[in-house]
């Protein structure tokens, strides 16, 4: 068994996470390596845990945000979900 390194959970079914410089995380949970991985929304805050916006560095959780904390690329920046297809 292993120990989640966020919640502290001593679980048979812990998994490793391997990242950009080869570092190990191990979770019992997706929900403990989201909060633990998951870059925040410079705007709104939240974990961006889709796809995401970023720019220069800047992560957003979408064009809207990128837009409201006024990223450079954000006039090229489009909404597609919930985008009437007309």
């Amino acid at each position: 068994m292993a120990t989640c390194e966020v919640c502290g959970n001593d679980y048979w079914m812990t998994f490793e996470v391997r990242t950009a410089g080869d570092q190990v995380h191990v979770f019992d949970s997706f929900e403990c390596a989201a909060h633990r991985l998951a870059p925040h929304c410079e705007h709104c805050g939240c974990r961006v845990l889709g796809h995401g916006v970023e720019d220069s560095g800047q992560f957003f959780c979408c064009a809207h945000c990128a837009r409201q904390a006024g990223a450079s690329m954000a006039d090229q920046l489009r909404d597609a979900v919930g985008a009437h297809p007309g």
